[in-house]
């Protein structure tokens, strides 16, 4: 990135005076994007309340790279990236605009890390699925921010952290998971797994009591036998500001063993 470059994204993007909020949403199932149910209006109610973002940057549990990588393209495509779900899901488009110089701005913030600029990715259904109900116009500028699979949680922490800046600037971050996210033991009912309601409620009260080291070291367990949905909570916590107000929402564990439960920062 050369100087004019650099200049000219600090000024499509200048200082606010106002701090921007930052979502960690548990996302679930696909099917939140197209069914009127009590996850998607609590989406919803959210965004009603939020300041207008000057664009949005996306963390999702669903692109995992090696290396991290942020999308750069004008226009994102909408990614399918599931199946044996209704075609009425597979239909819908989400057809934010991208922003070239949000992801130029994303890199030239981070110094702890490479990240590489991106025209291939686009938006999968951990960024759109949520940004469809929330934001159901699309037109705010939407990018995604990879995870770099062969990196531990302390990492993950820490890129969260260098990205703190950009809630200066306007800039909605969307971190999009689920705090407890196990296929294997999940049921199509609406019931929770004793062990997944517990895990649920010690991880909110660690983040009330700003524990946030206790949670980048969690143990792996039936909660979270693999952390790609884990991990988006970690950059949301990081971002997270001394005199930040904590608001939960979409507080529950369904399916047996996914949580949906999401969290207001700012």
């Amino acid at each position: 990135m050369n100087q004019f470059e650099a200049m000219h994204t600090l000024l499509e993007f200048p200082d606010t005076e106002e701090s921007m909020p930052v979502l960690f949403v548990g996302h679930g199932s696909p099917t939140n994007a197209i069914e009127d149910g009590e996850f998607s209006r609590a989406w919803q109610d959210i965004a009603a309340n939020l300041p207008r973002p000057k664009a949005i940057l996306c963390i999702s549990a669903h692109w995992e790279t090696v290396g991290t990588r942020v999308t750069a393209m004008e226009r994102p495509r909408t990614i399918h990236d599931f199946g044996g779900f209704p075609q009425e899901l597979f239909d819908l488009q989400y057809p934010a605009p991208g922003s070239p110089a949000l992801a130029q701005l994303v890199r030239q913030t981070v110094t702890g890390a490479a990240i590489d600029a991106d025209f291939d990715w686009g938006l999968d259904h951990g960024c759109w699925s949520v940004l469809h109900r929330m934001f159901p116009r699309a037109d705010l500028p939407v990018i995604q921010l990879s995870l770099d699979r062969t990196r531990d949680a302390e990492f993950h922490y820490r890129l969260g952290g260098e990205l703190r800046p950009l809630r200066n600037k306007g800039i909605l971050t969307l971190a999009s998971g689920n705090i407890v996210h196990n296929l294997q033991r999940m049921v199509w009912q609406d019931c929770a797994y004793d062990w997944a309601v517990e895990f649920d409620e010690m991880i909110k009260q660690k983040i009330l009591s700003g524990d946030h080291r206790a949670i980048v070291n969690h143990p792996v367990d039936l909660s979270v036998p693999t952390n790609e949905h884990f991990l988006p909570l970690l950059y949301a916590l990081a971002m997270q500001g001394k005199t930040d107000s904590i608001r939960f929402f979409a507080e529950k564990v369904t399916l047996g063993s996914m949580s949906m439960r999401s969290v207001l920062i700012g």
